[in-house]
This record gives structure tokens, C-alpha cells and sequence, in this order.
């Protein structure tokens, strides 16, 4: 929600900061990500999953410290409501009250389906690092909806267990929203489009609050992420991330 999963920023410009020159594309996805998580978050968010015969909703509440602890609480429907991931480190943990079962996740399921949507398990928990498991190269400036935006590859290092050959990421210069995302496989061949837009001020920042995941080979497929509440950099501790918290978390 996982990455999915955010606080945000009050990131400045480069031109601000003081950068004459073009900044690193480390710096660029670091202040994108910084805007997107801050020191901690707290999200409300909902997932609708659309498909050519019906259309899902799902409701959830996040948190998440830095790059190492995120947990996710599905709120609803009913048949659901309970069920708990829970990201420590490299260790990804699910709760399913339905059989009052803890699930330590292998990393052979980080490229499967996450609840049923066009997200993986990867993308919502984020076990991986977008700065540092991935070398990073601007291609070209780019506009989307008027912003001018980095255009910027990453490519997944060597030992980094990542499902993709690549991504494809626009960064707007002025604010470094993160507003679109481009997946390819092994073959070179783009298997995903993730679209972000409807800028709004959730908490005390300023972020695109919908998320739209398409898949290229699955025409009628889509999945629809909307923030609608957020409490950035509130005091959060490492316990609040533990295998026994996530059982009774509420």
C-alpha cells in the first residue's frame, strides 16, 4: 500500500535548495519520497478493484516509520475486515482472523496479487527500496498535466529480488509529486501503468491522492487507490510494528 503506504513533505525545490546543476536522480526519488512518507504515516484509504463482470470495494487504515515498518488493516467489506500485513525489515507478516493464522510471507510471493487487485504484494508493502535497490539515470523532461516533470529509469541491481526489468518514473520538478509510473518485464515490454493525480492537501501536505494501476495484457482491469484521510510525523515506535501488534491491531 505498501508502497501505497505514505507520509509526506514539505519538500522545496532545487532551485530552492540551492542546486545550480541537475540534481542526482537519487536526490529527486529521495525528496518524492520524502513527500510521500515523511518520518511516519497514517493513511485512511480506500481500494476499488474494477473487472470486466463486477467491481470490488475494500476500506483500510495504514502506518508506516521510514523505509523499514509499514502495517496495513483492512477495515472493510465485513468478510475481510481483520486481516493484517505487517512489514518488519525484510519480513513481511499476514494475519487472517478468519482462521486466527499468522503468515510469514516468503520472497518468492512479493510479485503476487495483493488482495485480489492489479498491486502486488511488493507494491503495496514495499519490501524493496526505491533509492536503494535500483540504479537510477534521468532519460529526459517530460509534461504531465501541465508540470514539468524528470523523467527517470530505474533498473533493478543484480542481487535485489525485484520482479520487474525496469520502471519508468515522472517526478514533477517543482514539487516532486510522483504522478506516474511505467513497469516492464524481462523482456523489455511495459506490463503496468501506474497514473497518480487529484492533488490535495491531506494532514499538513500537499500529494496526489488517487492511484490508478492498469495492467497492459488485461484489458477491463484496473485498480483504483484513493487517500481520503492522513496524520503525517505523530510519534509512532518500533513496537507499534510487531508480529503480536498486528494480531490485535484495530
Amino acid at each position: 500500500m505498501n508502497r501505497l503506504i505514505t507520509t509526506l513533505f514539505c519538500a522545496l525545490s532545487f532551485v530552492h535548495l540551492g542546486f545550480s546543476q541537475q540534481p542526482k536522480p537519487e536526490e529527486i526519488i529521495r525528496k518524492m519520497e520524502e513527500r510521500m512518507r515523511g518520518e511516519t504515516a497514517q493513511m485512511e484509504l480506500s481500494m476499488t478493484i474494477v473487472r470486466p463482470r463486477f467491481t470490488r470495494e475494500i476500506s483500510m487504515r495504514s502506518w508506516a516509520k521510514g523505509e523499514d515498518y509499514s502495517l496495513i488493516l483492512i477495515t472493510g467489506p465485513a468478510r475481510d475486515r481483520g486481516t493484517a500485513f505487517l512489514k518488519r525489515y525484510k519480513e513481511i507478516w499476514n494475519y487472517l482472523p478468519t482462521v486466527d493464522r499468522m503468515i510469514k510471507l516468503p520472497p518468492s510471493m512479493m510479485g503476487q496479487s495483493w488482495m485480489g487487485s492489479d498491486f502486488s504484494n511488493d507494491d503495496l508493502v514495499r519490501e524493496s527500496s526505491t533509492i536503494n535497490d535500483f540504479n537510477h539515470r534521468i532519460l529526459r523532461s517530460e509534461k504531465i498535466d501541465g508540470l514539468d516533470c524528470w523523467v527517470i529509469e530505474s533498473i533493478p541491481k543484480p542481487e535485489s529480488s525485484i520482479v520487474f526489468s525496469k520502471i519508468i518514473l515522472w517526478i514533477s520538478k517543482e514539487n516532486f509529486y510522483h504522478l506516474r509510473s511505467e513497469n516492464f518485464d524481462e523482456r523489455g515490454e511495459r506490463v503496468s501503468t501506474v497514473v497518480l493525480s487529484d492533488i490535495k492537501t491531506l494532514g499538513n501536505r500537499s500529494m496526489p491522492t488517487r492511484m490508478e494501476m492498469t495492467p497492459d495484457d488485461k484489458p477491463g482491469h484496473k485498480t483504483i487507490l484513493v487517500y481520503t484521510k492522513a496524520v503525517f510525523d505523530e510519534a509512532l515506535t518500533d513496537d507499534f510494528f510487531s508480529v503480536q501488534n498486528l494480531k490485535s491491531i484495530r
